[in-house]
């Protein structure tokens, strides 16, 4: 998949983003869905087996690309109005699949909140967005997994998640079960800002101090989305893999270098 450089008019900050998906080395077909259009970057993991699992997080790609985001010059978004959207692709995708399959969600738009430039990260099931900024990498969702509901109960380490036998059940997701509840953050959206949004395919297999290498080492997105990838299949790609790499740099218009 391609990259793109992308800016709003009178925008301080410009993003570059590239992107990556592949079906694994054990998988039969590409469950995932991206979407990385500005200001809207999101990765959809479909579950439900074949082809119902790409069509769930098809629809949900879909929808989040006519929710009217896309091409926007940094939109006072609410997290209401984003919840609404993914509401909506819940019920696209039960309507189209009985409720017979799903999908995990996760991404961020690049809107603003009093005037400067701010992330609003999104997050149903255990697909991840992260972000390097300041040369810490920290993870800005939180899985909704059963194993994540174990590490917070203090009943299993971060470390026993990685191999325990229940780490693939999610808790929530999109067009099945009853817990569809979008979380949401707002952050500050700062110049040097880089954004990892990427499917479980990709965590599972990559540990968080490779992860930090690659993005650290290599500059172009769109070279460190692919890498990403590649370096799951090294690992084993038993899963789907999607990757998002996005760049927030200052244009120069002032207000976008540093913390706003």
């Amino acid at each position: 998949m391609g990259s793109g450089k992308s800016s709003a008019t009178g925008s301080p900050l410009s993003l570059d983003s590239g992107a990556s998906t592949d079906r694994g080395l054990h998988r039969e077909t590409n469950e995932d869905s991206l979407l990385a259009e500005y200001p809207v970057f999101a990765v959809a993991d479909g579950m439900g087996g074949h082809e119902s699992g790409e069509i769930a997080s098809g629809i949900c790609i879909r929808t989040l690309q006519e929710s009217g985001l896309v091409g926007q010059p940094l939109v006072e978004l609410k997290a209401e109005q984003l919840r609404s959207v993914l509401a909506e692709a819940d019920a696209n995708i039960r309507a189209a699949t009985g409720g017979r399959a799903g999908t995990t969600v996760t991404g961020a738009v690049l809107g603003q909140e009093a005037g400067s430039p701010a992330w609003l990260v999104f997050n149903v099931g255990d697909s991840r967005t992260y972000r390097l900024s300041r040369g810490v990498l920290e993870q800005l969702t939180v899985d909704h997994s059963e194993v994540q509901e174990l590490v917070d109960g203090g009943h299993i380490s971060a470390e026993a998640a990685l191999v325990h036998p229940r780490r693939h059940v999610v808790t929530r997701a999109l067009g099945t079960g009853g817990d569809l509840e979008a979380d949401v953050w707002l952050m500050p959206a700062l110049d040097g800002d880089r954004l990892l949004i990427c499917s479980d395919g990709l965590v599972n297999e990559v540990g968080d101090e490779a992860i930090f290498e690659i993005l650290v080492s290599v500059a172009d997105p769109q070279e460190a989305s692919d890498a990403l990838v590649k370096a799951a299949l090294s690992y084993g790609g038993r899963d789907n893999i999607s990757v998002i790499v996005v760049d927030a740099r200052a244009t120069g218009g002032g207000g976008g270098s540093g913390r706003i």
